[in-house]
């Protein structure tokens, strides 16, 4: 049966009217996997000796003083990237197949998905090496090493049922990211909590028994959840919800922009995949954090990264997907004769909003210095004169419809990325950090700031003609853009 499911598979895959689309792309997916995957492998056999060096401690104390932040990562990107089993089964259930065996060949693809075997790649060497190095017994490391593979499973089985629960998936989050920052500056020690919980996994051998009894219950349930709602008929049934409206009628002011402006915006409050991009964008706030080491301080540029980024989350997360997000009923929209200088200008004002929102969050940057708000000022005047446009126009050649009732993630697809997106990414990130070093080089710091600015305010300035430019551009794919939506994968 498994091979016959495997079958199947496989003819999907190469009958998809995308193929050769999907396949450039699973062929760079690979590569990056590759890569990731030798970074783990690299961490695993040098975590020992770098912990060593250092003088940190020992080196199975420290990796289980902060598996705390490696595991809720681990958690958090699953819940942003890995799909979910249900995606390819509806075909089945008009085959003489039971659904035992469905939803145990659907679940089996998530045990052995990339992310269940990227965590072998850290654990195995690791676990090696604390017997070659160190004096640890092996039936302890064992046991360690066990009760790890068995809360990674546990992991992707409760990544299942969260699929749905952003109400408990983000507090969570918010939770573990707050306890970071409170023990970055020495508030709050959350590890002082859960390290003493890994270090009896790896005293006791035979502790690995609860995470594996954790495990199998997370799996059976799992399992009797998607056979229970395993029917032809089980997405037929209509929710009933008591009917909300919700008043909008503040942004009237904006005349005929104002329709497209309220689509959005309950778009973002009514769906998941809208929903989960809008609040990964907002998190982009919190990346200037990453350039705060002592790798970066010799390097200026990166602060102008930073400033991009964290005003412009929104920006190039949700923006970088129009007309796209309209892409079920792009070809009715068209039919109207709607122009297209409005319709624009709804995702326009949406992305300046939001990037004036943005900005202000950033302003706890202060509190490390006038150069890093200077650069996060800069960057936003850049992502509302300039950036807003050229994301825009970066739209008109991504042919990539959603499908918002999907269980695909907030980064978008794989026709998303051609030739012409990629060499948009030069004005977007690439320019501005030029024309910083440019003026920072041959005056100051200051002046390579303001020049990002300026440039940034030009683009306020000859706002019209830029729209100008993509309003003809838009025209022009229309008719490309219309039947890549239509087609189907």
């Amino acid at each position: 049966m498994i091979k016959k499911f495997i079958n199947l598979e496989w003819k999907s895959f190469i009958r998809s009217a995308a193929f050769k689309q999907n396949l450039a792309f699973k062929i760079l997916m690979i590569f990056g996997a590759i890569y990731m995957l030798a970074v783990l492998g690299g961490l695993g056999f040098g975590s020992y000796f770098i912990i060593e060096e250092l003088e940190l401690g020992e080196p199975i104390r420290v990796v289980n003083q902060y598996l705390i932040y490696y595991f809720f990562f681990d958690l958090a990107m699953r819940y942003m990237l890995q799909k979910m089993p249900v995606t390819n089964i509806k075909p089945l259930l008009y085959l003489p197949i039971t659904r035992s065996n469905i939803v145990k060949y659907a679940l089996g693809k998530t045990s052995i998905s990339f992310f269940n075997i990227a965590h072998a790649f850290f654990f195995i060497p690791f676990s090696i090496v604390l017997l070659v190095k160190g004096d640890a017994a092996f039936i302890n490391v064992l046991g360690w090493h066990l009760a790890m593979i068995c809360i990674t499973y546990t992991i992707n089985y409760l990544n299942v049922f969260m699929n749905n629960m952003d109400s408990v998936f983000y507090p969570v989050i918010g939770l573990i990211a707050a306890s970071g920052i409170l023990q970055y500056y020495g508030i709050f020690d959350i590890t002082n909590y859960s390290a003493p919980v890994f270090d009896f996994f790896y005293d006791n051998a035979f502790g690995f028994i609860i995470p594996l009894a954790l495990a199998i219950s997370s799996a059976y349930f799992a399992f009797n959840y998607f056979k229970n709602q395993l029917y032809l008929d089980a997405g037929l049934k209509t929710e009933v919800k008591e009917a909300s409206t919700e008043d909008l009628s503040f942004l009237d002011r904006f005349g005929k922009v104002s329709t497209y402006l309220k689509n959005d915006i309950k778009l973002i409050k009514r769906n998941k995949r809208a929903r989960t991009t809008f609040l990964v964008g907002f998190l982009f706030v919190f990346y200037g954090f990453f350039f705060m080491n002592e790798i970066y301080d010799s390097i200026n540029g990166m602060k102008v990264f930073a400033g991009l980024f964290c005003t412009g989350g929104f920006l190039f997360m949700f923006g970088g997907l129009v007309p796209s997000w309209d892409s079920s009923y792009y070809k009715l929209m068209m039919s109207q004769n709607i122009p297209y200088r409005d319709f624009l200008l709804s995702k326009w004002w949406l992305m300046i909003v939001s990037t004036v929102v943005s900005t202000l969050l950033c302003t706890l940057y202060l509190y490390f210095g006038w150069d890093w708000w200077f650069a996060m000022i800069a960057g936003a005047i850049y992502n509302i004169g300039f950036n807003s446009s050229v994301v825009l126009l970066g739209g008109a050649y991504v042919k990539t419809p959603i499908d918002l009732m999907s269980s695909k993630k907030a980064f978008g697809d794989s026709k998303a990325f051609n030739a012409k997106t990629l060499l948009l990414v030069i004005p977007k990130l690439f320019l501005p950090v030029l024309i910083y070093y440019a003026f920072a080089l041959t005056i100051n710091e200051s002046a390579g700031f303001i020049a990002i600015a300026v440039t940034g305010v030009l683009g306020l300035l000859f706002r019209n003609k830029i729209f100008d430019l993509i309003e003809r551009v838009y025209k022009k794919e229309k008719y490309d853009t219309i039947a890549a939506y239509a087609q189907k994968d």
